[in-house]
């Protein structure tokens, strides 16, 4: 099933490159390819997965590893900045997608497709308690720190979240779901969840920017192996020190080791910082990451 997943993804990746090369679709395709996986696609998977999810106090081992990940992040990134001079705006483009995994997008897909279903609430927890706060938080900092925004007050955060949709389907699928559906409503968020991975790899496809000035390539290469090297040994650390067990200390590791974030690479370009280094790091970490994730998951025994 992991084989699939990746051939999957490879597929897709390469169609929608060739759909950019070709110009087969307008200039907004890919957003609004991910704005239904945001509104659409990735509620259901929610919605599916995280009704069937126990809160226990052992979950807080789980929802600390992105959050220990962060401040790693953050010290490895200043060290190397000033160790190779990086430019603010670069710097910049590492404290958001070194730290910001793409832990929904691909991370509920190909965890599935690695571990099973078993371990998509532990996905949901990671990411919706991790990577998606982080995001509207630390994230919104570094925006507003080094591209001149003015820093947004603790209710414009809190509107932010309370609006993000697959926040909204974790609310009620921790408080109205049940944790066995009627069928046809388990069967029709089945096929919405499973068309997540082919969507977003086109999306990525179509964005995909892999060229590079040599200024950048420093920052890239520091931020790819910091992202899916180095970040994913210290999860594995932090998981054994927390005493995580089987499939949550795997999905630990294997959510850190996911490439960077789109929305972050997304909000990077956006507000110029570095863009080109920013849709680079991006892309490049999508298309090694179908090498170094099958790695993970044989090292972590999968």
């Amino acid at each position: 099933m992991a084989t699939d997943a990746f051939a999957l993804v490879f597929l897709m990746l390469a169609l929608g490159m060739l759909c950019q090369r070709v110009r087969l679709f307008s200039d907004n395709a890919a957003e609004t390819l991910n704005r239904v996986v945001l509104y659409v696609l990735l509620p259901a998977a929610v919605l599916r997965f995280a009704s069937k999810l126990t809160l226990d106090i052992s979950l807080l081992g789980l929802v600390a590893v992105p959050w220990l990940i962060l401040l790693a992040s953050m010290a490895a990134v200043e060290m190397l900045a000033r160790l190779w001079r990086f430019s603010p705006q670069a710097k910049a483009v590492l404290l958001l997608c070194v730290p910001l995994s793409n832990s929904s997008f691909l991370g509920y897909p190909l965890v599935q497709a690695m571990l099973g279903d078993a371990a998509l609430p532990f996905a949901v927890v990671y990411d919706q308690f991790g990577s998606f706060v982080m995001l509207s938080t630390w994230g919104v900092w570094v925006l507003a720190r080094y591209a001149g925004d003015t820093p947004p007050s603790l209710r414009d955060v809190a509107q932010r979240m309370i609006r993000f949709p697959p926040l909204i389907a974790l609310l009620v699928a921790l408080t109205l779901m049940p944790a066995a559906p009627p069928h046809v409503v388990d069967a029709v968020l089945q096929r919405l969840s499973d068309a997540i991975l082919p969507v977003v790899s086109l999306a990525v496809g179509l964005q995909l920017r892999l060229r590079l000035s040599r200024v950048h390539w420093a920052p890239l290469a520091s931020g790819v192996l910091l992202k899916l090297l180095l970040m994913p040994m210290v999860a594995w650390g932090i998981a054994w020190t927390f005493d995580l067990q089987g499939v949550m200390a795997q999905v630990a590791v294997l959510e850190t080791a996911m490439p960077p974030m789109i929305t972050a690479g997304a909000l990077a370009i956006s507000h110029r910082l570095a863009p080109e280094l920013a849709a680079a790091l991006v892309g490049w970490g999508m298309v090694l990451s179908l090498g170094s994730l099958p790695l993970w998951h044989a090292l972590l025994g999968g």
